[in-house]
């Protein structure tokens, strides 16, 4: 019994999963017909923490990367760079319409997300990942400049489309009709746009983090990246980043030290 449970354990199931096992195992023993209940005197054991490894683009390679996005299309190009530039997931950035941004503010109201499974007559939004993930975020200038041109480009599309244009979606990262485009659709974009970059496979997710190492490299705190990503603890934050930051560190103590150097001698 200690065995099994070691062995849940390991294969990374939280402690409140192995006490409900174990709790359901031993009460079913206990109301067999046996000499000595082997669930009692077995401990539970803490959960070995899985440690995955962050994918992200490196900085230099993303100016290449998106001229070759806009070469597959433009649609994937917008979405993919909105992913660098905010960290939204790709599920909010789906999700987002008009409403939701102020152009003249230079803001993004993140509030829901875009259920990619939805079938017809089944709601396409949903609530943000946790409470933590509704939140609002400031964008560049070149990005408003960027979504004016979009919002243009839209307008002559449901001059063109007329009907067949999906107005009641309103969103801002879609189709050339309107509908939101499929997970499976940017995924194979995101793939072939990469392999024709000669650049290394990534998941879409990546996009997220890169845009953390991003603001790292600029200088960020790591509670800004907290607020901006939407983490709903700051322990979050530290564990997947706090490599990057103490690189960072690092590197500007080291700049530090050369430009005083050459200062005081």
């Amino acid at each position: 019994m200690q065995k099994f449970l070691n062995h849940l354990a390991d294969q990374g199931y939280s402690r409140r999963t192995i006490e409900m096992i174990h709790g359901t195992i031993s009460e079913s023993l206990e109301k067999a017909v046996i000499l000595r209940n082997p669930c009692k005197g077995a401990k539970i054991p803490k959960p070995i923490k899985k440690v995955t490894k962050m994918e992200f683009m490196e900085s230099g390679d993303i100016p290449f990367f998106l001229k070759t996005a806009h070469n597959y299309g433009y649609n994937y190009w917008i979405f993919f760079k909105m992913l660098l530039e905010t960290g939204m997931r790709k599920g909010e950035a789906a999700a987002l319409t008009w409403n939701d941004i102020d152009l003249k503010e230079g803001l993004i109201h993140i509030n829901k997300t875009l259920d990619f499974s939805a079938g017809p007559g089944e709601d396409l939004f949903g609530d943000p990942k946790t409470f933590t993930s509704k939140r609002t975020i400031t964008i560049r200038k070149s990005i408003v400049n960027n979504l004016v041109f979009h919002r243009n480009f839209q307008n002559q599309n449901k001059l063109t489309l007329e009907e067949s244009y999906h107005h009641n979606l309103n969103l801002v990262l879609c189709r050339n009709d309107g509908n939101f485009m499929p997970k499976s659709s940017l995924f194979n974009a995101l793939e072939r746009i990469l392999k024709r970059a000669s650049l290394p496979q990534i998941p879409i997710h990546a996009l997220r983090d890169s845009h953390a190492v991003l603001l790292i490299e600029s200088g960020a705190s790591l509670e800004y990246v907290q607020k901006r990503l939407g983490h709903k603890n700051y322990q979050i934050t530290v564990d997947k980043y706090s490599h990057i930051s103490k690189k960072n560190e690092k590197d500007t103590m080291e700049r530090f030290e050369h430009h005083m150097d050459d200062i005081l001698g």
